[in-house]
């Protein structure tokens, strides 16, 4: 991971694209030389095609980089896809066909049989379905994908209890905030002092890509793991950060809370002998203060990155309820697609 990359945006003046340029800016293997928007920006320099909302300084490095529109044509080694869905369906697959790995947030291909949904701790060996990808499509470039911002938050702690205890069946209730629906999001008049109890699709991730992710590889395709997974997905009146209440039944019961908990906090991810520079030390935090995690006091833990449990106890429906955090912007989504970057080229896929 010495070869310094040239590395695009595409929606770079989105909200995800935004984040993505901030821990871009100083990152040691990642170059930006392209930046891809709306043909209503293309021409422009970015200071000037772009309208800052993200928390945090804006990113002199690349203000004055020209914008192009979402069609390939510079040499890149990769770009980072923040496109909406109905954008990246047709975006990403032209800039793969033309030989340029594209590493996506986006929800438009996750789920194909050929397509990489990938958390680098937890099933870095999907990205063996690159190959198939190739053959199968006929591409020189591949698209490898990160999950949905609610769905990594769950992942991570579903991991370390199934592989402790085997996870047989998950409730999850999650109270995630106002960020993860994009900019501008609800209207105040709408989330303020409020609960929308619906999020379109969302439910359906949440039930559906924590199986891929946690399943095996094996034959060219993903068996998905075979847990029983219950969401219901609710938008809440807090910036970022999204929380989570879950509770799991485990075939193999443990003894105590002290083991549950034992099993959370002393979970390695698969990566740690590649050290990437965004996977996050803690991986998972364990909280014994019964009043955390809270979004405000610990979301940025790790740069963003790191995932939180707390209020681990014994649950008399299933067996053991828990609450989880985790960043939506940063390890729900540009810091997700970040990592997936240097897991690829620390696997010479780049």
């Amino acid at each position: 991971m010495t070869r310094i990359l040239k590395t695009g945006i595409l929606g770079a003046t989105g909200a995800v694209g935004q984040k993505l340029l901030q821990l871009l800016e100083n990152h040691p293997l990642f170059q930006v030389t392209a930046l891809y928007a709306s043909e209503k920006s293309a021409g422009k320099a970015y200071r000037d095609a772009v309208t800052w909302r993200a928390p945090g300084a804006f990113p002199e490095k690349f203000a004055d980089l020209e914008v192009a529109p979402c069609r390939p044509g510079e040499t890149l080694d990769l770009v980072f896809s923040a496109l909406p869905k109905e954008q990246a369906r047709e975006v990403e697959p032209a800039f793969a066909a033309a030989g340029i790995p594209v590493v996506s947030n986006a929800s438009a291909f996750r789920m194909g049989e050929d397509i990489p949904l990938v958390i680098p701790e937890l099933n870095p060996d999907h990205t063996a379905l690159v190959d198939i990808q190739r053959k199968n499509r006929g591409w020189s470039g591949y698209i490898v994908t990160n999950p949905n911002c609610a769905t990594i938050g769950l992942a991570l702690p579903l991991s370390a209890l199934d592989q402790a205890f085997g996870v047989e069946k998950v409730n999850v209730v999650t109270m995630q905030a106002r960020s993860g629906a994009g900019y501008p999001g609800p209207p105040e008049e709408v989330i303020n002092d409020n609960v929308l109890p619906y999020i379109g699709g969302e439910e359906d991730k949440l039930e559906t890509e924590p199986k891929k992710i946690l399943g095996v590889l094996e034959n060219g395709a993903v068996t998905p793991a075979p847990m029983i997974l219950s969401a219901a997905c609710h938008r809440v009146d807090v910036i970022d950060g999204h929380f989570e209440a879950i509770s799991v039944a485990f075939k193999n019961k443990p003894a105590s809370a002290d083991e549950v908990e034992a099993a959370l906090a002393s979970f390695q991810g698969k990566v740690d002998d590649m050290d990437l520079y965004s996977s996050p030390d803690p991986l998972i935090q364990v909280h014994q203060d019964e009043t955390r995690p809270q979004p405000k006091l610990d979301r940025m833990t790790g740069g963003g990155m790191t995932t939180h449990v707390g209020r681990i106890r014994p649950c008399p429906v299933l067996d053991y309820k828990m609450v989880i955090l985790s960043h939506n912007t940063i390890r729900g989504a540009a810091g997700a697609a970040l990592l997936n970057g240097e897991l690829l080229a620390a696997q010479g896929l780049l």
